[in-house]
């Protein structure tokens, strides 16, 4: 049974020298098994330590996995200097290829693949927070959308365009690089929409999240951030009038620039 860091180690070292063991790891899904190697082994030698995942529920196999590693561009990108390791797990029935785990940027992350071998779902999440994180620093209303696997499209305003190009398209090349898309920049005008009402709001701050809590009647609207009249976001109000920013994501980073400053953060109700 694997359970402490130590008993991570001790499994990975045993099969990792031709002990034909089974170890017992307790999961919602199989995924999450696999997930919990991350970060305590690396990643390259996952597939040798894991190369059959069984997952059993209420008793009976509910689904078996096999990793295998290679050395190729992760699906939904297309550049290829883009390589890189990617650990494929497919189901062991049918072949077919459900996640893929790779490093991006910085992460490592598991993304799944649908039939086709794209990743519209997760790969485009991923990018389109990455991507905003960078744009947020050259335009305050930055707009993505997606062309087709391996390409978007980024509309900011006219002044932002060249600090977001840089010299000689350096700046683009290197998010492009980052992310893993080619990227097409283009100008939009942008309308402020303008929100009708402040929400008196009361605010709280947990390990991973800030929570910022409204009237309960407002569940299910959304709700503008602003501060000193520049929007910073806009977040779906959750049940009982809760909302919830995670500190890792583009929305927390943003605020969290002026949590410990003296300006006056405001929330509007936006009304059709």
């Amino acid at each position: 049974e694997v359970r402490r860091r130590e008993d991570f180690r001790i499994f990975s070292d045993l099969r990792l020298t031709g002990v034909g063991m089974v170890g017992v790891v307790h999961a919602n899904t199989p995924i999450d098994a696999i997930q919990r190697f991350i970060g305590k082994i690396e990643l390259g030698i996952i597939p040798n330590v894991l190369d059959t995942v069984i997952y059993v529920k209420d008793g009976e196999i509910a689904k078996v996995y096999y990793l295998e590693l290679k050395v190729k561009v992760p699906s939904g990108m297309v550049e290829q200097d883009l390589a890189r390791p990617v650990i494929e797990i497919s189901d062991f029935e049918t072949n077919n290829l459900e996640y893929e785990i790779y490093t991006f940027g910085e992460e490592n992350i598991i993304i799944p693949v649908d039939e086709n071998g794209s990743q519209k779902t997760g790969i485009e999440h991923l990018a389109e927070e990455r991507i905003l994180e960078h744009l947020y620093r050259f335009d305050s209303h930055p707009k993505i959308e997606f062309q087709g696997p391996g390409r978007i499209k980024v509309f900011v305003s006219s002044d932002s365009i060249p600090s977001l190009i840089g010299k000689a398209g350096k700046n683009i090349q290197e998010l492009e690089k980052t992310i893993g898309l080619h990227i097409d920049v283009e100008e939009h005008g942008v309308q402020r929409e303008l929100p009708s009402m402040a929400l008196p709001y009361d605010f709280s701050e947990s390990r991973t999240a800030f929570i910022f809590e409204v009237d309960r009647e407002f569940t299910g609207n959304i709700a503008n951030f602003v501060v000193n009249d520049e929007s910073l976001f806009s977040s779906k109000i959750g049940k009982r009038g809760k909302i919830k920013v995670l500190k890792r994501s583009s929305e927390g980073k943003r605020f969290s620039r002026f949590v410990n400053t003296a300006d006056s953060l405001e929330i509007f109700l936006k009304r059709d």
